[in-house]
This record gives structure tokens, sequence and C-alpha cells, in this order.
């Protein structure tokens, strides 16, 4: 390296062109062997639809503290285990697993859970209590789960709603509440402590294995599977409705006690399969316990259904339909909760193209008003479905809706 050399009053150093360009081709290899060796490729889905619930992988980094109140969204709601494993291979990857699970552990929100839900009932004098579960991120609540919510308000603007949901008690979730709080509803988001919840309950020692990790998670993401569990054992502890965030509600459930619908039924109008999307109990009621007990004892994490509208309907085909000694309970129809299968939901969402579409269209909003309360619009099913101008869902929402913004999609 030469002498410095002024020049327009900036000082440089010469340097040969080939010891120059020797000095930038090092420090080029350098870091990209640098970057090689502490970063690898993950490949991820390109959209969180591109694949199936049950199949979609994430690598999740645990999280040590729940002190972040917008971060508590459930990361592991798409955190399964790799496919073809062993039930014992899989157990083992979730105790290696298990600190990902926020879903599972307790800390000082969580254990708050019973008295401010307690609070938050006993000081709005709520009545008709409804509960909905939300296990994903606070982001992912949209504008088909804010309906839910208002055409609950509409027709029953005296109940109170408690969504059970750590991704919404924080401040995204009171954003998202908001518009109704303003309007005078009485709404409330708050992280369930499952232990606590489940004390006391047929479920209890089952979850505490399953917290521990001596249990098989299934292949199913587990708080899907856990949701199930946690709408019963908030009936059980509180009593009200327990509703799915998919739904819009259509009359007031004041009338309504001790209840379940029937999903499909025979031609002799004779159930042939429940659901669990709807439940409507008084506290303590021992069908709840019923349910329980069969979550614990016949779990499984890998069969779409078996702990849900399966469960409900294998414990009330053993019990009987309701009208024994203490279990006295109602089977509701299919109109009541689900008045279109799953399959055939998409007729629902469609403008009539012909005159006959258009009868059929005007029939079937005249049936929805007599005999439904709530219409079950299957999300799994139909969220990518637009909702058209002039189509059944789209008279549904004009008349249900509340704030009536930005939810003709």
């Amino acid at each position: 390296m030469g002498k410095p050399i002024i020049e327009n009053r900036v000082l440089y150093y010469p340097v040969k062109p080939l010891a120059f360009f020797s000095v930038i081709f090092i420090l080029t290899v350098y870091l990209v062997r640098t970057s090689m060796i502490t970063t690898t490729a993950v490949p991820l889905p390109s959209s969180p639809s591109s694949e199936p619930h049950h199949r979609r992988r994430r690598i999740i980094k645990s999280s040590s503290s729940s002190s972040d109140e917008d971060s508590g969204q459930y990361p592991e709601t798409y955190l399964v285990p790799p496919t073809n494993l062993t039930t014992q291979d899989r157990i083992n990857w979730f105790r290696s697993n298990l600190p990902a699970f926020q879903i599972l552990k307790s800390d000082n929100l969580t254990s708050r859970f019973h008295n401010r839900a307690r609070r938050f009932l006993l000081r709005n004098r709520c009545e008709l209590r409804f509960f909905m579960t939300w296990i994903s991120p606070a982001t992912s609540f949209g504008n088909r789960e804010f309906l839910a919510m208002e055409s609950l308000f509409k027709s029953n603007p005296d109940g109170c709603l408690v969504l059970v949901s750590r991704s919404l008690d924080s401040r995204s979730g009171r954003g998202i509440l908001k518009p109704l709080l303003d309007r005078g509803f009485r709404a409330a988001a708050f992280a369930p402590d499952l232990s606590n919840l489940l004390r006391g309950t047929p479920a209890e020692r089952w979850f505490e294995d399953m917290k521990t990790g001596e249990k098989d998670p299934g292949e199913i993401p587990l708080p899907q599977n856990l949701s199930n569990l946690v709408r019963l054992a908030v009936l059980y502890k509180y009593g009200g409705v327990y509703l799915d965030t998919d739904f819009i509600v259509m009359k007031s459930f004041r009338g309504l006690r001790n209840s379940i619908g029937a999903q499909s039924a025979d031609s002799t109008e004779k159930w042939t399969r429940l659901n669990n999307a709807v439940l409507v109990f008084d506290k303590s009621h021992p069908l709840l316990l019923d349910f329980m007990a069969e979550f614990a004892a016949t779990f499984d994490g890998s069969r779409w259904g078996h702990n849900g509208p399966y469960l409900v309907s294998r414990v009330v085909d053993r019990v009987g339909n309701g009208s024994s000694g203490r279990r006295n309970f109602t089977i509701m129809p299919p109109m009541a909760f689900y008045p279109a299968y799953w399959s055939k939901i998409g007729g629902y969402f469609r403008k009539p193209a012909t005159k006959s579409d258009s009868r059929w269209v005007s029939a079937k909003l005249i049936q929805l008003s007599g005999k439904t309360f709530a219409v079950h619009l299957w999300n799994k099913e139909s969220r990518n479905f637009r909702i058209e101008e002039g189509s059944i869902l789209w008279s549904l929402i004009s008349r249900h809706c509340i704030i009536c913004q930005g939810i003709y999609r």
C-alpha cells in the first residue's frame, strides 16, 4: 500500500486491483459458508390453505414466556407429528415438543380464568350465557367469525358471550370485540387454564397424562381435539350455550334447555348423527360428565370427528334419547341448527340462476324463519365460497347482522 494521496480533499490509499479483488473474494466465500452453517431452508406451504389442516407442518420455536399479550396464538395449532410413525414414536415426538404446546400450560394469565369468567358473568347478570372457543391466532378471526357474534347479539341482545381463547385475550382480541362493546353488547375473551377447568371431571387424569407426554396426541393438531373437550367442561362448570364460530344465529335461545342438535335423520325423522357444534346445557348436567368420560376413555387423535360429533352420537345412543331420569335432554331436529348438510351448503351461497332457483330460495327462507335457531355454515367446507348477491346467505346476513360491513364474501 503506497503513501496516502489527497484528491479533492478526500484522503485515500491506492490499492492494486488484484489485491483488492482477492480480499473481496475471500470475504464473500466466508459469508456464504457462514450462512450455510447457521441457516437451513425449510419448505413451507405456499399458502395457509394449500394443505389440509391435519397435514400442515411448521417448525416452532417454543416461548418461555407469555408476557407478550399478543403472542399467545397457539402456534401448535399446526404442529403435528410426521406421518407414518408408530404410536410410541409419536409419543416420543410429542414429549420432545411439549414446550411448544402453549395450550397445555398454566401461567399467571390462565390461572385467573375462573375468577375472571365468573366475575364477568355475575357482574353483567348474565342469565343467557354463550361460549365459543378460538384456538387459532387472533389474526385468523375474520368476517365470518365476527358475523357469528353479530348475529348472536342481534337475536339475543341481553346475552353475554365468553370467548375461551388465549389469542383473543390480548390487545388484538379487544380490538376485534370493540365494535360490539361500543354498542353496549357484553363480550369478553379469557385465556383458559385447562388443568383447573378439568379438575373434578372424568377427564382430569387423562389431561394430566397428556400434559406430561404420557399419551398419544394423534395426527390431528392437538388443540383441535382439545376444543371438543373444553366446550364440555365450560358448560359443565358454568352452564349455557356453546356455539362454533361458523354459525348465523337467527332466533333467541332463551327457550332452549339441555338440548343437542341432530345433524341428520332418517325417513322416520329418527336421528342418525348428532353434532357438538351447538350444545345447550345446565350447569353440572350429568350428560356432560358422560361425554367427558367417553372422551377420556376412547380418545383417538388421528380420526377426525371421533372426539366430537361421533362421540356425542355414541354416548346418546348408549344412554337413550333423553327421557330417563337425571339425563333429561332434548334432541333437536336437523332444521334447528343444521338445515343444510355439509356437502350441500354451497347452494346457500349461490344466487338463483333461474326462476325455479328463485322459488327455491324464497321457500327455503320461509322454512328457515319458522324452524331454525341457527344455520351452521360448515366452514371447513365453505371457507372459500363467495357469498353471492341474492343468495340465501345474502338475505340471512342482511337480516341478522348488526354492523353489516365487509361480510358479503
